[in-house]
């Protein structure tokens, strides 16, 4: 009976010290991070530099934002990039996400065959159009044709697909034109099939905010210390790529991309880790975009959305 207590009370010692370690590193386990294999989303791929000793990250490749916070909301993943278009979409749905830190800015271009009949943004009516759902390119393509008079619903037919495979399918006339994020609008470019239309953004009250990083609220309540070196660690890698676009782009080519074809493209692209009241009011006038475009029904509450401590901690870490 004295072995027996004695065992109860060291496996209670074992479940106290694994309830304070941190999340994913179970049985030596690293933390799990979902992105996109893109130039303006790499920063997951050099969190390892920048974390502590104790604490090893694992990137996962994902096509759409939609399975990265799947994945993340089945506990596959710790951590995960996302639109803020797709944040704001699952947060108005109840789900329990929160964005802690940007990921990206800008990077979007609409794009239409090199010599084709679009020769403006009216020229859409009628035409069949990619895109991916749940993206910043999606509001921003609905809000193009809407301002050019085109019913999304009635005018154009568009089409899902997932931003690696829009190049194909407009060389091939699958489609007219798509919407997308960098590099491959100048992937289509540079292979002489495509040409860029316009750079379509909205104004100041939304900017050019476009993903950021997201977690699930469980993740905060219970280990945020966790999610604090995550963020510094975005931070930091955020910088230092920042710092050195040679090592940024040189990296960014091993995803497939050939350099030339992204230093055309860098100028479209902006890494980001900041936000701020300004970051959150910019998506607040998304919000109200996207119900008036008809992707959301309700607004959701952008003070559980956005959690704006995490970045607040990095940045006095980093003065």
């Amino acid at each position: 009976m004295r072995l027996f207590n004695k065992r109860i009370r060291m496996t209670a010692i074992l479940i106290l010290i694994l309830s304070l370690s941190p999340l994913g590193s179970f049985a030596g386990e690293p933390i799990s991070i979902g992105t996109w294999k893109t130039p303006q989303t790499i920063q997951p791929f050099f969190y390892d530099r920048f974390l502590p000793e104790s604490m090893k990250s694992r990137v996962f490749a994902f096509t759409n934002p939609a399975d990265q916070k799947t994945a993340l909301l089945a506990g596959s993943l710790d951590m995960c990039g996302a639109t803020i278009v797709h944040a704001i979409y699952s947060a108005s749905a109840g789900q329990p996400v929160v964005v802690v830190a940007a990921l990206c800015n800008k990077s979007s271009a609409l794009v239409v065959k090199k010599d084709g009949p679009i020769q403006s943004e009216t020229d859409l009516k009628g035409k069949t159009i990619g895109y991916v759902p749940g993206t910043m390119h999606e509001i921003l393509l609905r809000e193009t044709l809407v301002r050019n008079g085109i019913s999304p619903e009635k005018d154009v037919t568009l089409i899902r697909i997932d931003f690696f495979d829009m190049g194909t399918a407009l060389a091939r006339d699958s489609i007219d034109a798509f919407l997308s994020g960098e590099p491959f609008p100048t992937v289509a470019v540079k292979q002489g099939y495509g040409r860029i239309l316009s750079y379509p953004y909205f104004g100041d009250s939304v900017g050019t905010i476009n993903a950021g990083m997201m977690v699930k609220r469980s993740a905060i309540e219970k280990n945020p210390q966790q999610v604090a070196e995550l963020v510094l660690a975005h931070a930091r890698a955020t910088k230092y790529l920042t710092g050195h676009p040679d090592v940024w782009l040189r990296r960014a080519s091993e995803f497939g991309t050939p350099i030339d074809v992204l230093d055309a493209a860098a100028p479209n692209m902006e890494l980001a880790w900041e936000m701020d009241n300004a970051y959150i009011a910019k998506a607040k006038a998304l919000g109200s975009r996207m119900q008036v475009l008809g992707i959301i029904e309700q607004q959701p509450d952008y003070d559980r959305l956005f959690d704006l401590s995490f970045v607040r901690q990095a940045k006095e870490k980093l003065k």
